[in-house]
């Protein structure tokens, strides 16, 4: 970047926004009511900075802290139906061998309900009308399948419940808490939906999709007679579809041609559907029952952004509401449906207020064989155009970009760049035809959309050709890796965080509760058994002399998903080859940057690369405490 365009880009942009705001912890999130509604729980930091889940009595200031991880953080907790109990999972250090623990919010008992050494938990189902059990998934006895336990919510017993032929991936409880429903994973890479009469009947195939198609259960209605499953035979987008259990008729409850659904609300305790989602350029609702018409209408108006029920009492007078907003954080409120009234909590991060952030745009343009690809655009605050750009590509893949703030998209607008984000061939949400354009495509055509999207930012004016950057994590970091060695000529730069440089490895080395989903991979990605050169072609690694400018790359040690070889065995072919790049591992990670301190440290050392190669401002790095990162 020409020092010019450095200057302009510094005297334009707004005050520079701390890191620690933008990637330290949240002050206040995930804020969930009691079913009971007497209590509200949330996660909030500790004296030390480690997330903990909070409690306090609703309408009281009594809040206080319930857990003490002592390093990595709580961040998925959920409400039992017994009284005074809560339950979370945590992993150690980014293996994802969760355990699910239990919380007593009076005495602040903390009880390992799955102390399973190498065992992964999975929740499966909680129920009002069974308040002292759980149903979670264990891979206790086959570490590539899960069985479904029982656990006794007050003395910790396990129970076996359910076994696990070895292809079910997904299971389903009736309104009576019994294992009635499965989902498999079949032979060709489709999926079969399973059903029982009663727990003591075999399974029986409803219905099986093939590997271009998506289904599966997703709950049985209170009295047992119809199952909801989603899918999308005979339509091109996901729909929400009831099947009677006798007739085995089926009946279309919510759909949209070409976008999937994305949710569904239902009524605590009758189960009764009352409105679905779907996620176009933003989300949208279907209103299925009328009794809460009134009140989406009083939500829509009552405060800017997108608004999600996240929680809501049995008695269902009250619902906790969160606004997402594109410029600003998350705002929690409690709102009386009884008095049709709502009032402030809290927000995820108060420091974001006030502050001039980016708006996003979602944008739309025409890939070069003629397909239509969405995604997100977020210009710099004050920047002239054109301007320095990064690329900023989603994980998955099978995944998609949705609209409303990100630390790392306002991070970069902030530091002066153009930010794009693309819903590449793939993604999903869009519909089977846009998903199954992706097959066999990664570093080809779902590649090519990428290209096509920087081109339109040139094309329009808005990015300088030479100045756009490629940034991204898991899927992403795959495709800065494909971005710096199948199109070099394009990127200035590139950040690939958590990222598979070969394909054959990466599908060798999946996690061993993964193994039912590998027919699933040779479909969509390639045939690790009889297409390994096909495979080679489309990884990385093997076209590392193609690679001519600057690459960042960071990894967790522990990640289960992406090995860290996955990133050693690249960074060692460029070292061979003489060339330069820049390897951070951090030693107590995952897939991903769990902890604050090594996020900071991370995206301090990202933003000097960014800044050396593309010419934004940039926040010194400073010293960063507590951080495990190695730089190699």
């Amino acid at each position: 970047m020409t020092t010019t365009t450095a200057e302009k880009i510094t005297t334009k942009l707004p005050p520079l926004i701390p890191r620690e705001i933008l990637f330290g912890n949240p002050e206040r999130t995930s804020p969930k009511l009691s079913p009971d509604s007497k209590y509200l729980a949330y996660i909030a930091p500790d004296e030390k900075n480690v997330l903990q889940i909070w409690v306090r009595t609703i309408g009281q200031e009594d809040d206080r802290q319930l857990t003490a991880d002592k390093k990595r953080g709580i961040r998925m907790y959920f409400w039992t139906y017994n009284e005074h109990q809560l339950i979370y999972l945590q992993d150690a250090d980014g293996d994802e061998n969760y355990h699910l623990y239990q919380v007593n919010i009076q005495s602040n008992m903390v009880r390992d309900l799955t102390p399973f050494q190498g065992v992964k938990a999975q929740v499966i189902d909680l129920d009002h009308n069974f308040p002292d059990q759980i149903l979670v998934g264990l891979n206790l006895k086959n570490p590539q399948s899960f069985d479904v336990y029982r656990i006794n919510l007050n003395n910790g017993a396990v129970e076996f419940d359910t076994h696990n032929p070895g292809n079910i991936v997904g299971w389903t409880a009736d309104a009576k808490f019994q294992i009635l429903a499965a989902a498999t994973i079949t032979e060709d890479g489709g999926s079969d939906l399973l059903y029982r009469e009663t727990t003591e009947k075999s399974w029986e195939t409803m219905r099986h999709w093939g590997p271009d198609e998506d289904g599966g259960p997703s709950f049985f209605s209170n009295d047992g007679k119809t199952l909801y499953i989603s899918a999308n035979h005979d339509a091109n987008a996901i729909r929400l579809l009831g099947l009677d259990l006798a007739t085995r008729e089926e009946k279309v409850i919510a759909e949209d041609p070409q976008y999937d659904i994305s949710g569904s609300l239902t009524h605590p305790i009758t189960r009764a559907i009352e409105a679905v989602g779907f996620y176009k350029d933003k989300l949208e609702w279907q209103i299925l029952d009328d009794s809460i018409a009134a009140d989406f209408e009083f939500l829509k108006q009552a405060h800017k952004g997108e608004f999600r029920i996240v929680s809501r009492t049995l008695e269902d007078n009250n619902w906790l509401v969160a606004y997402f907003t594109d410029d600003g954080p998350v705002y929690y409120h409690t709102y009386d449906r009884t008095a049709k009234t709502i009032t402030f909590l809290f927000s995820n991060q108060p420091q974001l207020e006030g502050l001039q952030l980016a708006p996003m745009e979602p944008i739309s343009y025409t890939a070069r064989d003629g397909l239509t690809i969405h995604g997100y655009l977020t210009k710099p605050v004050g920047v002239p155009t054109p301007a320095p750009a990064v690329l900023l590509v989603h994980g998955g893949p099978w995944a998609r970009d949705t609209w409303g703030y990100r630390p790392q998209t306002q991070w970069l607008a902030n530091r002066g760049y153009v930010v794009l984000q693309i819903n590449f061939r793939g993604s999903t949400g869009y519909g089977k035809d846009f998903l199954n354009a992706g097959n066999r495509e990664w570093g080809a055509k779902m590649h090519d959309d990428l290209i096509d999207g920087v081109n339109w930012l040139v094309e329009k004016g808005i990015a300088d050709k030479d100045q756009v950057a490629i940034m991204g994590g898991s899927y992403g970091g795959y495709a800065t890796l494909a971005g710096l060695t199948f199109t070099p000529e394009v990127f200035a730069a590139g950040v690939d965080i958590v990222g598979p440089s070969n394909l054959i490895t990466l599908m060798q080395t999946i996690p061993p509760y993964w193994e039912p989903l590998k027919k699933v991979f040779f479909h969509r990605v390639g045939n690790l058994e009889t297409e390994a050169e096909f495979l080679q072609s489309r990884s990385p690694l093997f076209f590392v002399d193609k690679i001519e400018k600057p690459l960042l790359i960071g990894q967790g040690a522990n990640d289960p998903r992406v090995k860290e070889s996955e990133s050693t065995q690249i960074v060692k072919a460029m070292e061979d080859a003489g060339k330069a790049i820049e390897y951070v591992l951090y030693t107590d990670e995952g897939h991903g940057f769990a902890r604050p301190e090594n996020r900071l440290h991370f995206y301090a050392i990202a933003e000097e690369f960014l800044a050396k190669y593309l010419g934004g401002i940039f926040e010194p790095v400073g010293n960063i405490e507590g951080h495990s990162g190695v730089v190699h």
